[in-house]
């Protein structure tokens, strides 16, 4: 597991999350279409493994089998939001979620449905790019930091962070927390809307 070495001097050793992972949403353009269509592929088949009841950890379902399924499952995430994949978004939360952030908290898919529609058309609008400089992973929880740059001016359009309780594919997330901060927009247009698939 990747871990931050404090140095005598008291300032942290720098790392890329993303070392081991498939690929890199840190920054903007370091994703080649050809792994875009791969890692979209890969989220279908991931959301269809999600049981119908939370599965048990147990040793053949360790945490460690379920970190490491949260580490190939994380780069399908990202991609996902890129394109504007509702669709899939949604397939990664259980039926009975619970979803705690400043506008929620939210409990099932239904509650936070028409806000979070409005979050993914603002962070998936044309012109713009999110990414995730921080990612990681511990057991059944991903930690992640976010931001949303628009192309042109590089002016930072939405920031926030997340934490994911997420039973590996089987069990999918049943948990998330989240606070986050829209700086131009919070509520997107009906063009932008219309973009996004569900």
């Amino acid at each position: 597991m990747q871990t931050l070495e404090l140095k005598t001097n008291r300032s942290l050793k720098r790392a890329n999350y993303y070392q081991e992972l498939t690929a890199d949403y840190s920054r903007p353009n370091l994703v080649s279409d050809e792994l875009k269509g791969q890692l979209i592929k890969r989220a279908e088949e991931i959301v269809a493994l999600k049981e119908d009841t939370l599965p048990a950890i147990t040793a053949d379902y360790s945490l460690e089998v379920i970190e490491a399924e949260n580490r190939e499952w994380w780069p399908t995430h990202c991609e996902a939001l890129r394109q504007g994949r509702g669709d899939i978004l949604t397939g990664e939360y259980r039926d009975d979620l619970v979803y705690l952030c400043q506008d929620g908290p939210y409990q099932g898919l239904e509650q936070q449905k028409e806000r979070e529609q409005h979050w993914w058309a603002l962070i998936a609008q044309p012109g713009v790019t999110m990414c995730w400089p921080i990612v990681m992973f511990h057991g059944e929880v991903t930690y992640f930091e976010w931001k949303c740059e628009d192309d042109e001016t590089n002016e930072t359009i939405a920031k926030g962070n997340v934490t994911w309780v997420r039973r590996g594919h089987r069990g999918a997330c049943y948990l998330k927390t989240e606070q986050l901060t829209f700086y131009r927009d919070v509520f997107a247009p009906e063009q932008l809307l219309k973009l996004i698939t569900t």
